[in-house]
């Protein structure tokens, strides 16, 4: 395997790990809290929010299918500019601060701190406007090979854009309050 390559999986192993062990301590150090992780979303629309995480996620798997088993590092390019360390560095964006969303939201949660909100405001935006980045990275790579496994990347990462830069950069952090 290229070891760009190497590098996006452990990338995504250890950040992956990282994202699913600070959820699964949150759940485990704070379990009637669910309240506070819906962050006041109200009830009419947590079923929608709830379809767009398990879209998120299928869409998360056709995207690293295609960046690790489709996208040739020595021919990948982003517009005439970039090569495919980028994807590391949008990968790192994504899920860095995604393993920091729900211990930071609980911390927030218990001190009623107006700088531990702004800072949860931020790692939700530093993870919906990497996914962004990348899905704006995607529709400029080259090539495009195969196409279908192209646009399944394309139509997934814009299901996760839609999750993490509309749902919760911008109404879960309009409804979270202290």
């Amino acid at each position: 395997m290229h070891p760009k390559k190497w590098l996006l999986l452990t990338i995504n192993l250890l950040g992956g790990a990282a994202v699913l062990g600070s959820y699964a301590h949150g759940i485990r150090t704070h379990p009637s809290a669910t309240d506070v992780l819906w962050g006041g979303v109200p009830g009419s629309i947590r079923t929608f929010y709830t379809v767009g995480m398990f879209l998120a996620a299928a869409g998360y798997f056709a995207f690293i299918y295609f960046f690790l088993f489709r996208l040739r590092p020595a021919s990948a390019r982003l517009g005439n500019r970039f090569g495919f360390g980028a994807f590391n560095i949008l990968f790192a964006g994504i899920l860095i601060p995604s393993a920091l969303w729900m211990p930071l939201t609980f911390a927030t949660a218990e001190a009623s701190s107006q700088v531990l909100l702004w800072g949860v405001r931020l790692v939700l935006a530093a993870v919906g406007l990497a996914s962004l980045g990348l899905l704006a990275a995607l529709l400029n790579t080259r090539p495009r090979q195969p196409l279908w496994a192209y646009w399944l990347a394309v139509i997934g990462c814009a299901a996760f854009c839609l999750q993490t830069a509309v749902l919760d950069m911008i109404v879960w952090s309009a409804y979270f309050t202290v």
